[in-house]
Order: C-alpha cells, then structure tokens, then sequence
C-alpha cells in the first residue's frame, strides 16, 4: 500500500483548509434560516405580481386604450375631418385669393409692362442708337491720336528719368559703397575673426570641456553613494513593509476573509436555490389545498346546481319572456302601422272634402290615355289622339 497518496474528500478544493471545511456546513444552515422568508415572500410578490398583471393591468389597460380611442382619437379624427380640414382648405384659399393673387396680378399687369416699355426699351435704344456710337468714336479717337502721343512721351520721360538718374546712382553704387563696404569694413572683420577670435573661442572651449569632465566625474562618484545608500535603506524599509505589514495582511486575506467571503457568497447561492425548491414546493401545497378546499366545490356546485338552474331560467322564463315581447312588440308595431294608414286616409279624406279632389282628372272623362301632350293633363281638341295599343296591352295584363 502506497501510504504517499491519498485521496482528498468529496467537495474539497484545491487551497482550501481546514477552516473552509469546519465553517461551510454552519453557514449555509444559518444562511438557508435567513434567506427563507426572504425568498417566500419574494416568491408570493412576484405570483401577486404577475395575477394582478393578467387579471387586473392588462384589462385595465385595454379598457384604457379602448375608452382613449373613443373618446379623445375618434372626435379628434372626426374634428380633424369634419372642421379642421375644411377651414384649413377655406383659409388656404383665402390666403391665396387675398395676398397671392394680388401680387401676381400687381406683377405681371404693372409692373412687367411698366419695366419692359418704360425702363428696358428706352434704355436699349439709347445704348444701341446713342452710347454705343459714341463709344466707337471715342475709341478711334484713343486709338488713332492719344495713344502715339502717349506711347512717344512716355518714352520721352523714361529715357530722361535713366540719364538723369539711374546712371548716376548706378555709377556711385558701383564704384563708391561697393569698395569701400568691401575693403574698409567686411575684409578687417573676417581677418579679425579668423586670426584673432577662433583661436580665443577655441581655447576657452577647451578650458570649459575639461572643466565640465572633472565636476560631472566628482557628482558621479558622489551620486552613486548616495544612490547605493538610498537603495540599502529602500531594500531594509521594504523588507520591514513586506514582513511586518503586507505578509500577515494577505496571510489573514488569504487564509480567512477569502474563504469566509466565497463560503458566504456560495451559502446565499445554495440557500437561494433550495429556499426556491422549498417556496415552490410551499406554493404547489398551498395552490392544491386551494384547489380541493375552493375550486373544486365551486366547480361542482357551478356543475351541479348553477348550470341546471341556469339552463331552466332560460328555458321556462326568458326564452317564453323573450317569445312574449316579441309578440308584443310586433303586435305594437302592426297597431302602429294601422293606425297611421287610418290617420293618413282620414287626413286625405279630410283634404278631399274641403278642397276637392286633387288628381285633375273630370269624372265623366273616359279612364283611357288622353292625347300626348307636354305638361297637360287633359285632352287638347287639336292634338292627335294617342296610340291604342298601350291600352290593350294593360287590359291583358290585367285579364292575365
């Protein structure tokens, strides 16, 4: 038997001790204690929620929009319809007939003819009649006589100008500034320059260069002790820091808040998962209790008692109630009928004995279709008598 290998127990994790252990089953005891009734009534709000959402919200929210469509949306359209839309396409024209009309009229009537006959066309014919001639000659006159005379003098004045003055001025510049800057300034500057400043500049250079070498040699040598001593006391300060302060801190870390920390953490895992178990199996309880204790006594009673009294008010008392006030409703509308017929020729009658009889027609005429006239209901003794032929139609009709 090999006594070096041994196998870890069940749930155990790599890095956990002997504290994970002993404080994981304590923990989820008092976890699962707390976090049950949270859990239940976390559960019980969220089932009210979501009954009050399917029997109470959404009716009420259709009943909303319903009563929202009815009474703001159809008026509205019909405002829309009815008022708005009329007024707007009377206002509209209105507008157009009032402030567009007017203008397009002021424009094309008075102002375009005012502006082509009194502004365009006299101004067209004085520039094609009057300017332009007179622009022509006034240009064969430039052409022909003042610029010859111009270009001459012109010449004239710049050939003077150069032997007045640019020959003179070139002449000095030449042969006075130029050798005298030359040689009285800018030769004794660079022979000073050369042959006596480089050589200082230089030296004093090297002088400087040698003297910066040694001083940053002597602060090298200077900086590098302190340096060493500043890192020797560094090193110390984070030894001193890491013993002392940051290896307990992360021992007391690693060892006992991080595992405290994650067994919580898992205990509220585990603690809400089996409390759900535990509220669903609670709620399952309750809603079979209430199916047996409520639902299935009203359910036997609607089945058994309000379903045969039901179907016996509707067929002994409504259904005979509903027949009765049919009857009576047509009876009503035929006693309605007849006695307007009854009224309408008492009221003809009526009509007939104090003006007369109303059709036109004399009683000694005969019933046949009179000669075809416009607009008279009587025979004329010069109009053609009708066809007869109608008539014997009607009477075979009528024997048929």
């Amino acid at each position: 038997m090999d006594y070096g290998k041994h196998q870890a127990p069940q749930g155990y994790e790599p890095g956990e001790g002997v504290l994970t252990t002993l404080i994981r089953i304590p923990v989820r005891i008092v976890v699962v204690v707390l976090v049950l009734p949270v859990r239940m009534v976390w559960d019980a709000l969220a089932a009210l929620w979501h009954a009050a959402d399917r029997v109470l919200l959404r009716p009420l929210g259709r009943a909303l929009a319903w009563l929202l469509a009815t009474l703001v949306t159809t008026p509205l359209t019909w405002l829309y319809t009815w008022v708005l839309t009329p007024l707007g396409k009377a206002a509209s024209w209105l507008a157009v007939a009032l402030l567009l009309w007017p203008w397009i009229g002021l424009w094309r009537y008075v102002i375009v003819p005012v502006a082509r006959y009194g502004i365009a066309a006299p101004a067209a014919w004085l520039y094609r009649a009057v300017l332009t001639p007179l622009g022509h000659g006034l240009r064969w006159i430039g052409t022909a006589l003042l610029v010859p005379a111009a270009r001459g003098l012109g010449t004239g004045l710049a050939r003077l100008f150069a032997t007045l003055l640019v020959l003179p001025v070139a002449a000095l510049w030449r042969y006075v500034i130029v050798p005298v800057v030359r040689y009285g300034m800018v030769v004794p500057v660079v022979w000073l320059y050369e042959a006596v400043l480089s050589p200082i500049g230089l030296g004093t250079a090297w002088v400087l260069g040698k003297l910066w070498q040694g001083t940053a040699w002597v602060l090298g040598r200077l900086w590098r002790g302190i340096a060493a001593i500043g890192h020797g006391l560094g090193t110390a300060v984070t030894w001193l820091v890491m013993t002392l302060l940051v290896a307990p801190v992360s021992w007391t870390y690693r060892r006992l808040l991080a595992p405290v920390g994650r067994e919580i953490a898992a205990a509220f895992e585990v603690a809400w998962r089996i409390t759900g178990y535990v509220s669903r199996a609670v709620g399952r309880a309750l809603a079979t209790i209430a199916r047996y204790v409520i639902g299935a006594p009203a359910s036997w009673a609607y089945r058994t008692v309000c379903t045969p009294v039901g179907h016996f008010l509707r067929d002994s008392v409504w259904a005979p109630a509903r027949r009765a006030a049919a009857e009576a409703g047509r009876a009503a509308r035929t006693a309605l009928a007849s006695a307007r017929e009854t009224v309408r020729l008492a009221r003809r009658d009526a009509w007939r004995a104090l003006v007369g009889s109303t059709d036109g027609a004399r009683s000694r005429e005969p019933a046949g279709i009179p000669a075809r006239t416009l607009g008279s209901t009587t025979t004329v003794p010069s109009a053609a008598q009708a066809s007869e032929t109608p008539l014997l139609g009607e009477k075979l009709v009528k024997r048929g």
